[in-house]
């Protein structure tokens, strides 16, 4: 308990009493610090406390000084928090003379918890002065940076519950905790050299004999590594990092070919906006985001520079984003970064500190076993990690960010959907780019970014996970809800929980549910879902849909032609296959998809021959996904994809910002009403215009310009049976800026209002959230509005 002597009312006046609740992000972000100065400016006596699910304040002084304290305490609040709630009541005062921070109370309420910090300029400013006692300490935080999230074992937000613990403050450092009006008054994770972590370096796969101490001695021996080309792993706030110099082409390559990562894009850190402009394009909304206290990576247009010989060349090597035109970019967020980007002295590569589809690692013994085939050394220290937490990525799209991965610096801030679940809720997310969400009353916590259910490992993160944020936040959830799709992981999850299945909700339903959600709309909205894979209640493959969604059902509108996919989940890793499925429906032109199977083994394409012929694994699929994979083939771009996602992204990548026309499709009315696009015309006429030697990069403009166009036309379609003017724009293939820029302004313009993701992701990362208010509407007996708005003929999805 810190109390701070005050004078009182000097006026004479009768003292009175107020008693103040405030709820939302007020822990961990130096509230409690604020609220004390606020207190002795307004000449205030009483306290303030951290409670389980809110802030308590008791207020003793003159009535303006009390109104005047409510006022600044909303208006003035620290930069991180965010105020949900404020209560004011009328209490008696017990005249106290003193203000005082109280020790913390435990209970049952639910309080958000502040995600990971960037370094603020204040915490910069210190490591760079010598005369500083804080000069180079790889771990200075204040009230305002530094970790939180991947520090937290249980909240109410105290030392004694964080990781922290374990380095007890020395004098200097207790004397700024104990000071109001000091940064450090109540920063949880405050420490310095003397009594606070440490880093060291050690050569993988050796003894402890071969540790390198101090720490200027350790950052100089990992520089020196980075410096040769070597790998780094570098031990971070959610876990560890795989560092290489960016501008080594060999050494990326040799990180890449360790990793088992062959082309997916690596992201590059450097330490500020300028150092980036080195070797990529960057907007002033560019450079606001890359500067925000979340530091996500951000994907930027890759610029050149003049070499000594006169040739424009990339400063980054090749292998960092082998065939695409953006490079993902984040700024240094830990003093740890600043000082090894200082050292190193070049852009480095940070990549997450795994195996390719692993979580990533987070022990020092993990990472010893885990990455010693990886790294060359690991740069270490003993703060140990709470939570795993990937980075953010995010790009902008018309002036605005779009979230691709929610994970540091965002998760876990809950969201608020627009429906309240009458009893608390689990939703399992999908099964690739996983996340999961509780809700309790219309509160939902979302996790971070957990990653693709492929292996034991990430199962036991998605439990780990799970298992912390019901402690957490005290959500002991009843029910569950999952994807439709029978084989998914994280529907046998949900089936395994012993929780009540309330129901199985439909992949591109939840993708427009989310976006509804995010803008507080419970429907009904015309839904464009584009993605690669989703599993469709007539069984077939969906993923480019339009439907008349509301949270308790939708409705068919629209969707692309059905195409067989030869070999299955094959075709989403051989882009050939699905233009092989495509080319299998024509009944002339088929050698317009010449150039997709140049180069196929003959065995394989016969393979998948017979499949179509015999409707043997060859199911059918409407996906936007495939769809760009197929365009790819046919332009003989991509016949083979190396990641997820690879055709459709150097699609993008060519097609740049040219000019393209729009070419030929169809649209058919279905005996059901509903439209599907036809899109066998746009592949054949793209592949004879690849064949007669146009520029493939204004083909790919061409293929973009026309989705947008048929789009639209399709949405258009929709009005005559539906009154709804609000779209709401979901699912992965929105990552791509072109098509959701193009589809947006378009809509725009032809006076639709537009819901488009900000606050989540386009892509899979949504779904735990669409699922989530589902399920809320479902045990709320909400009744679709969806057949009631018109589409009677349509065959009703849920």
């Amino acid at each position: 308990m810190i109390g701070t002597v005050h004078p009182g009312p000097s006026n004479g006046r009768e003292p009175r009493g107020a008693q103040v609740h405030v709820t939302g992000l007020v822990q961990g972000v130096g509230f409690r610090p604020f609220v004390h100065r606020l207190a002795i400016e307004q000449r205030l006596a009483g306290w303030v406390r951290n409670e389980s699910g809110s802030v308590e304040i008791h207020l003793e002084g003159e009535e303006s000084s009390i109104d005047a304290f409510v006022g600044a305490l909303r208006h003035r609040a620290p930069v991180l928090a965010r105020i949900d709630t404020l209560q004011v009541h009328s209490v008696q005062p017990r005249g106290l003379r003193t203000f005082e921070v109280r020790t913390s109370a435990a209970g049952e309420g639910r309080l958000p918890v502040s995600p990971d910090v960037a370094m603020c300029d204040a915490c910069e400013r210190e490591l760079r002065d010598p005369s500083n006692r804080r000069y180079r300490y790889p771990f200075i935080t204040c009230t305002d940076c530094g970790p939180r999230f991947t520090v937290i074992d249980a909240m109410p937000y105290d030392r004694e519950r964080t990781s922290m613990r374990a380095f007890p403050q020395c004098a200097d450092c207790q004397a700024e905790y104990t000071t109001p009006g000091d940064r450090r008054y109540h920063s949880e994770t405050n420490s310095c050299p003397t009594c606070g972590p440490r880093i060291w370096f050690e050569w993988s796969g050796v003894t402890a004999a071969s540790v390198v101490d101090p720490d200027d001695d350790a950052l100089e021996a990992a520089a020196t590594v980075l410096r040769s080309g070597g790998i780094v792993a570098v031990r971070g706030l959610g876990g560890f990092h795989l560092a290489v110099d960016a501008t080594n082409e060999a050494g990326v390559s040799r990180l890449r070919a360790r990793k088992g990562r062959e082309a997916k894009p690596l992201a590059v850190m450097v330490r500020t906006v300028d150092e980036a402009r080195r070797f990529a394009q960057v907007s002033s909304d560019e450079a606001v985001l890359l500067r925000c206290a979340a530091r996500p990576i951000v994907l930027l247009s890759t610029g050149w520079l003049r070499g000594s010989d006169g040739r424009d060349r990339a400063l980054l090597a090749p292998s960092v984003a082998p065939g695409l035109r953006h490079v993902g970019v984040m700024l240094a967020y830990t003093p740890l970064h600043h000082l090894l980007l200082d050292a190193a002295a070049r852009p480095l590569v940070m990549t997450s500190g795994n195996l390719t589809d692993e979580p990533i690692a987070t022990g020092l013994a993990e990472a010893r076993d885990r990455l010693g085939g990886i790294a060359d050394g690991f740069l270490m220290h003993d703060r140990e990690i709470v939570a795993r937490y990937d980075d953010s990525v995010a790009r902008v799209v018309d002036g605005a960010p779009v979230l691709l991965r929610r994970a540091r610096g965002y998760a876990p801030m809950p969201l608020d959907l627009p429906i309240t679940s009458p009893i608390p809720l689990l939703a399992v997310g999908p099964h690739l780019k996983n996340t999961f969400a509780l809700v309790h009353g219309a509160r939902v916590y979302l996790s971070q970014h957990i990653g693709d259910l492929e292996s034991l490992e990430t199962v036991e993160h998605f439990t780990a996970a799970l298992d912390r944020f019901q402690a957490l936040f005290r959500v002991r959830p009843r029910a569950v809800v999952h994807d439709l799709h029978p084989g998914y992981l994280s529907t046998r999850l949900a089936q395994e929980s012993g929780l009540d299945v309330i129901g199985a909700v439909q992949h591109h339903h939840a993708h427009i549910a989310a976006v509804m959600s995010e803008h507080g709309r419970t429907g009904p909205v015309i839904g464009v879902a584009f993605d690669g894979t989703g599993y469709g209640v007539d069984g077939a493959v969906w993923g480019a849909e339009v439907l008349l969604a509301d949270l308790a059902g939708f409705v068919r509108l629209a969707h692309v032609r059905y195409a067989p996919l030869p070999g299955g989940d094959a075709a989403a890793r051989a882009p050939w296959r699905t233009a092989l499925g495509y080319a299998s429906q024509l009944s002339g032109c088929a050698d317009a998809f010449r150039l997709a199977f140049a180069g196929v083994d003959r065995d394989a394409r016969r393979i998948a021959e017979q499949q179509l012929v015999r409707q043997v694994n060859a199911p059918l699929a409407s996906s936007m996904g495939r769809l760009f994979d197929a365009a790819a083939a046919v332009l003989g771009v991509a016949r083979d994809s190396r990641y997820e996602g690879e055709a459709a992204m150097r699609l993008e990548a060519l097609a740049g910002g040219r000019e393209g026309v729009v070419l030929p499709y169809l649209i058919v009315r279905q005996p059901d009403g509903s439209c599907e696009l036809d899109v066998l015309p746009l592949l054949v006429e793209l592949g004879q215009r690849a064949q007669r030697g146009m520029d493939v990069g204004t083909l790919a403009a061409s293929f973009h310009d026309t989705i947008v166009q048929a789009t639209v036309e399709l949405v258009r379609h929709t009005r005559e049976v539906t009154a709804v003017r609000a779209v709401a724009l979901g699912g992965g293939c929105f990552q791509n800026a072109r098509l959701l820029s193009g589809v947006r302004r378009l809509l725009v313009e032809n006076g639709y209002q537009v819901l488009v993701p900000r606050v989540l992701s386009p892509n899979d990362g949504a779904v735990s959230v669409g699922q989530a208010a589902v399920g809320a509407a479902l045990l709320g007996g909400m009744t679709t509005m969806a057949v009631a708005s018109g589409a009677t003929t349509l065959a009703r999805g849920g």
